[in-house]
């Protein structure tokens, strides 16, 4: 039978289930010296957050087949070294969407009713009814960002409660939003509609360049006076000081934070501050602690694990070393270059996905390639966008749940480049193009957007700027970011046969949006756009 080392305080639950055809190690407080140690001959490893798993501990373990997370993060594994050596990821992204969507309507009805305020003011002897007046949820509107299956729940039950929900998502489409409400009462609005017309806003989202203080000074003068915010998903989407500020300017009635950008937060987070407490609820990162969420992700992992032993397969694998050698070497190096363009396409484009368009030419389809593996790598790029837990094997699922096609195609010849991966992503609102090509090992390019002709090296901070060819453009573009403070790592300029021309900035830092608009008021400048690679 193969051996399962579980370290954490993992629920005994999973140890009982593994042990019915596994041999099972349970040491729930190792150190990583004794991790190392006792890792040296298992077959499969079950963590929860407390254990790293390091590349060290990919190197001495040397029958290790499979590595299996208890919860939705893996930052404490390295995947790398996990691809490196063939070994399977794998975690449980749903394990704790219940705990997650019930913690959310709860913080709405603390907020709402001043539930913790009451709580506190009775237990000091004071019976306080004139000042913990509340606010009731039905017929209010939601602005809810983000429809996954955490938002979908908490739409479901504020639609039961007469709440009237409005959703952002690029990735939905208008009638997955109608379906929450036959009756009416849900519809898919743009972000900017949420700002205007919002009384609560919940966000379901990622931490991502997109969502990082997506919810900041500017977007909070745009909100409905007296809306409230509540946030069961990751720190940093909410800007802390800046919602300080709104909530002290009366901008904002109210905000609930279970989450935060730094964990635990320390004395001067601006939200623990005296003056607004009483337009706070604050929890301790509270979302997934339920008895059953801990439970349930600990089942699901044990359960993959067994799966895995059994038949091979492994049905929430984060990454791709089960693919066949022979599938998967002839592609290997264009896999990062694939998910890039995908990251990348969808970042440029409007509207929701109907069909995602792989082609490959030249020397990549020479050998009758398949493109599976990279048609699964651009679509994992293409969903990581604003969805977390995407990977190589739920990516092909969600495109099917919201009803996005894929195809694929090959081209003979070579025409300017050897090698030559184009991504077209065609949404409701138009088609949007990007071809990437693979310049030696590791090393791809960027080498058209839209027409324009480029050699742009995917980095973590880009911009691109499309405007007329004409003297002076590079330099109002570039002072407006030296006045943001952002220096500007390369810079170059593609041109389309129109005439048209396009910048592409590789920067050191994010470009923030008012940075955005300034730049798209420029005359002569469209829209600027920042992307993430």
């Amino acid at each position: 039978m193969p051996t399962v080392l579980v370290t954490d305080q993992i629920n005994l639950a999973a140890v009982e289930i593994l042990e019915e055809t596994c041999t099972v190690i349970y040491e729930p407080n190792l150190s990583h010296e004794a991790l190392l140690e006792k890792v040296k001959t298992v077959d499969a490893l079950m963590v929860r957050s407390a254990s790293t798993v390091s590349a060290d501990v990919f190197d001495v373990a040397e029958n290790l087949k499979i590595v299996g997370r208890a919860g939705v993060g893996v930052d404490n594994i390295d995947l790398a070294a996990a691809n490196q050596k063939g070994v399977v990821v794998v975690n449980s992204p749903e394990g704790n969407t219940v705990a997650a969507a019930e913690h959310t309507i709860g913080l709405l009805f603390a907020l709402a009713r001043h539930i913790p305020r009451g709580d506190a003011s009775l237990k000091q002897g004071k019976w306080d009814r004139k000042n913990l007046t509340g606010i009731e949820l039905f017929g209010k509107t939601l602005g809810l960002i983000g429809l996954g299956k955490i938002g979908s729940r908490v739409a479901k039950a504020c639609i039961t409660l007469g709440m009237k929900v409005i959703v952002y998502d690029p990735f939905v489409s208008a009638s997955v939003v109608e379906a929450l409400a036959p009756n009416g009462g849900a519809s898919l609005v743009p972000l900017e509609t949420i700002w205007a017309k919002a009384d609560f806003i919940t966000v379901h989202v990622p931490k991502t360049k997109e969502t990082t203080h997506l919810i900041n000074e500017t977007t909070l003068k745009l909100c409905k006076k007296g809306v409230r915010f509540v946030n069961c998903a990751r720190g940093g989407i909410i800007h802390e000081a800046q919602l300080a500020d709104a909530l002290r300017a009366g901008i904002v009635a109210g905000a609930a934070l279970d989450v935060f950008e730094q964990e635990p937060p320390d004395a001067s987070n601006p939200l623990l501050a005296t003056d607004i407490a009483d337009k706070v609820v604050l929890t301790p990162h509270l979302g997934a602690s339920t008895e059953e969420a801990q439970v349930n992700v600990a089942l699901d992992v044990a359960e993959q694990l067994q799966e895995f032993f059994q038949t091979g397969t492994a049905r929430s694998a984060i990454n791709m070393p089960l693919l066949r050698s022979s599938l998967l070497d002839p592609v290997r190096p264009y896999m990062p270059l694939a998910e890039v363009l995908g990251k990348l396409v969808r970042q440029l484009a409007e509207g929701v996905t109907e069909l995602v368009e792989i082609t490959a030419k030249g020397t990549l389809v020479e050998k009758e390639t398949n493109l599976a593996p990279l048609s699964l790598a651009v679509l994992k790029g293409l969903f990581s966008v604003n969805r977390e837990g995407v990977n190589y094997v739920n990516a092909p699922v969600l495109a099917k749940e919201l009803g996005i096609s894929v195809k694929e195609s090959k081209t003979i010849g070579q025409g300017s480049f050897p090698n030559l991966l184009s991504v077209t992503l065609k949404t409701n609102k138009g088609s949007f193009k990007l071809s990437g090509t693979l310049m030696s090992a590791n090393i791809y390019r960027i080498v058209e957007i839209e027409g324009f002709k480029a050699s742009l090296r995917p980095t973590p901070h880009m911009m691109i700027v499309p405007h007329e060819d004409k003297p002076g453009m590079v330099a109002k573009v570039a002072t407006i970011l030296g006045n943001y403070h952002i220096n500007i790592s390369s810079l170059q300029v593609g041109e389309r046969p129109t005439g048209d021309s396009i910048m592409l900035f590789n920067l050191d830092s994010a470009v923030p949006e008012p940075a955005l608009l300034e730049i798209g008021q420029v005359d002569g400048c469209s829209q600027a756009k920042a992307l993430a690679g």
